[in-house]
């Protein structure tokens, strides 16, 4: 192996790593970086990371993104001026596969109930605050990474590759803007919540908007459709659909551990003005999971027809489905690829079970397997459970097993 050539810097030639990587993590904790803000944190990377890596690039994102088909969550008057991801490279000194790792430095908005959401405060060995094991906590594991690497005095054979990017929570417009770019790479790592283990199959998503229309009259009249009334029915009908979906999706093993791999969830109904008054129009939002077997676009043809074959009368012709959100196919990778074998040689070296497994969510793994067919695992730190709540946390040492985990398998890279 070549020495690993990088910048010394005053307080990390003999470095604590387990305190600067805590440090990063409380710093990336207290920027509120919700959609639209994440500029203090793709800058604070920015100058984290300059002096550690080989290359480091802040890279603009364009609103012509915005009329990309692959585009999730168009906002009215919404701009990018300002907005970036970050892209850094460590060269590797030749005769290995080159690594992609994906972050993303957005966060959902505060739960309900969470106190002091961008405060981390560190207890029991765990991170707590907004983002910490989404996706903060595997953007320090990703430091981590690179500080072991540093300590080592080793260079990788094949080159690093990080995409720090913004837009995940809302459809992975961040990711979509590097890949439209042009990426090479001989493998993708998407660092998200897996509690260490490989996740080698994603299930999909699709966000709907479902307008209901009904006539609208006073509580006594006789001839009204209640467009709420009518609302019920069409989630009763997706809920069947999605039942069939199902079962028509059994047979994959790592999925079928799951009760429900591919939940249907009606998260949003807006309905009339007052109680006395039947609603012409009700408003429902939600997201219809599927795993890989299927197609996005097989989805949504599925939903608009099972409405027009099942609705009554009323409902078959007073209703605009449309899917202006996040859309992501599936995907899946043979848990025998070169990848996922060199990967869990490395967890395993770190005495964590390397275990096969597949995520019940989307994430931007599925851009990667579908828009550029490099192979893609999930792998990172933290538990999903804890994610969106207000109870989200991290294990510091976890975050730093995951570091170790990713210096051991890109330094044999494969």
């Amino acid at each position: 192996m070549l020495d690993f050539k990088m910048i010394l810097i005053v307080g990390l030639v003999a470095m604590n790593i387990d305190e600067n990587v805590k440090n990063l993590l409380f710093e990336l904790i207290r920027i509120p970086s919700i959609r639209g803000n994440e500029k203090p944190v793709i800058q604070l990377l920015y100058n984290r990371l300059l002096p550690l890596v080989d290359e480091c690039h802040l890279v603009p994102m364009d609103n012509s993104i915005m009329n990309d088909p692959d585009y999730a969550f168009k906002l009215e008057n919404f701009s990018y001026r300002d907005t970036c991801n970050l892209e850094c490279i460590i060269k590797g000194y030749g005769g290995g596969k080159s690594v992609l790792f994906n972050a993303h430095v957005d966060v959902v908005p505060v739960s309900a109930g969470q106190k002091d959401p961008f405060t981390p405060i560190m207890k029991d060995g765990f991170v707590f605050g907004r983002g910490a094991c989404d996706d903060k906590g595997q953007i320090a594991a990703l430091y981590a990474l690179v500080l072991f690497l540093k300590e080592s005095g080793l260079r990788p054979k094949g080159d690093l590759i990080f995409h720090f990017v913004v837009e995940e929570e809302n459809g992975g417009n961040g990711t979509l803007a590097m890949l439209r770019r042009g990426i090479k790479a001989d493998a993708v790592i998407v660092v998200e919540s897996s509690e260490l283990n490989i996740i080698t199959a994603v299930r999909g998503a699709v966000w709907f908007n479902l307008e209901v229309f009904g006539k609208s009259g006073h509580s006594g009249s006789g001839d009204t459709v209640s467009a709420l009334q009518e609302s019920v029915q069409a989630m009763a009908i997706l809920r069947d659909y999605h039942d069939k979906v199902l079962r028509e999706s059994r047979g994959n093993s790592l999925f079928d551990k799951f009760r429900d791999p591919m939940p249907i969830t009606f998260g949003q109904l807006y309905a009339g003005d007052w109680p006395a008054t039947t609603p012409a129009k009700a408003v429902l939002k939600g997201v219809f999971g599927f795993l890989p077997n299927k197609t996005r676009s097989e989805i949504q043809e599925g939903m608009r027809g099972i409405i027009r074959a099942k609705g009554d009368a009323w409902l078959r012709e007073h209703f605009n489905l449309s899917f202006p959100m996040l859309n992501l196919d599936g995907g899946i990778i043979d848990a025998d690829h070169p990848l996922v074998l060199s990967l869990r040689k490395a967890v395993k070296k770190n005495n964590y079970p390397g275990d096969i497994a597949a995520m019940t969510a989307a994430c931007d793994a599925c851009l990667y397997h579908n828009l550029t067919k490099i192979p893609t695992v999930v792998f990172g730190p933290g538990a999903v459970k804890y994610a969106h709540t207000n109870e989200e946390r991290i294990a510091l040492k976890e975050i730093l097993s995951a570091g170790m985990i990713l210096k051991d398998f890109v330094v044999s890279c494969y």
